[in-house]
């Protein structure tokens, strides 16, 4: 007499495997557009002493599904933004607007 058996939950399985599939390929897209925002941060970033430009930095937050890019000298705030005695000279905010639209059409290429 022969045995059989059946696999159950299969489907669930395929599900799963193809979701953590995308989850990965979010965590690339997430990874790679940071990089690229925040090499961009740094070329716009202004000149003196390249103190600014050294401070900026990158990291991955939330299990890859974030990434920041930090300014971290003291006056990158004043640089940014500008005072009363000087004009904005912003490069952070530039270098988001310009990776937005890219990260967006990777996000909707991934998921279309």
């Amino acid at each position: 007499m022969g045995r059989g058996f059946q696999v159950k939950g299969l489907q669930a399985l395929d599900q799963k495997l193809a979701r953590n599939m995308q989850m990965k390929e979010v965590r690339q897209i997430v990874r790679a557009n940071g990089a690229e925002m925040n090499e961009t941060a740094q070329r716009k970033a202004p000149v003196d002493t390249s103190f600014l430009r050294r401070s900026i930095t990158f990291s991955i937050l939330d299990n890859g599904f974030s990434a920041m890019s930090l300014a971290g000298a003291d006056y990158s705030g004043y640089v940014e933004w500008g005072t009363r005695f000087m004009a904005a000279q912003p490069y952070m905010k530039p270098a988001y607007i310009a990776q937005k639209a890219k990260f967006l059409a990777d996000m909707r290429r991934l998921v279309g």
